[in-house]
Parts: structure tokens; C-alpha cells; sequence
């Protein structure tokens, strides 16, 4: 079974990602922040990792970038989930390391369909 690492700072967002992502067959974590996703990765670097951009304490983008830094840190493949639709914003989050992008609000189908394009299904 694959393992993502869900890291959004909303609480809901986190349920309902895992929800759909259990459903697809894969074991979750979850962390509400880059800083906490950090260490979670240093305990069981993941498969997948469903991240948001915009958190408190360490955003997507420091995340990410520290991520792809770290021992075993370019094998996840990393979907971030946003709000902002510029498409600088995205640019910036797909030159930092990111694979594919989701944008708010996601259903199972959008899930399944950006997993599926990455290899993760």
C-alpha cells in the first residue's frame, strides 16, 4: 500500500483528502504545517504528498524546497493543492519541485485523475 503525507493547514481539508485518498488504496499521514511535513518525512519519507501552498510556519514552497533537499527527498511525487489560479504561481510551485497541481475545491475524480497522471495510480 502506498503511503501520503496530507499537509494542509485546514482541518477539513486534511478529512476530506483523506477520505478520497483511503478510498484510492493509500495509507495517510497528515500535518498541519511545512515545518511538521518535515519532520514526518524524516520518520517515513512517503510515496505521494498532497500539499497545500499557503500555511502558517513553513508554506508549500519552503516545504518543498527543503524536501527536494533532503536524503530520498526527490522520489515523492508531490501534488499541491491551491486557491490561486495565476499562472505564475503555479510556474513558481512546479520549477520548486512539485509534479502536478490540484486546484481548491477537489473531489475524488480530480484526486484520482492528477494521481493517476503522476504514476501514483
Amino acid at each position: 500500500m502506498k503511503y501520503c503525507l496530507v499537509v494542509d493547514d485546514s482541518a477539513v481539508i486534511r478529512k476530506v483528502a483523506r477520505r478520497i485518498l483511503e478510498g484510492l488504496q493509500f495509507r495517510i499521514a497528515e500535518a498541519e504545517d511545512g515545518a511538521r511535513a518535515i519532520d514526518a518525512c524524516k520518520g517515513e519519507m512517503p510515496d505521494a504528498i498532497l500539499l497545500d501552498w499557503n500555511m502558517p510556519i513553513m508554506d508549500g514552497y519552503d516545504f518543498l524546497r527543503n524536501l527536494r533537499q533532503m536524503p530520498g527527498g526527490k522520489r515523492p511525487k508531490v501534488v499541491f493543492c491551491t486557491t490561486e489560479n495565476d499562472i505564475a504561481h503555479i510556474a513558481r510551485a512546479m520549477h520548486a519541485g512539485a509534479d502536478e497541481y490540484i486546484m481548491k475545491p477537489f473531489d475524488k475524480e480530480i484526486v484520482a485523475s492528477k494521481f493517476h497522471q503522476v504514476g501514483l495510480l
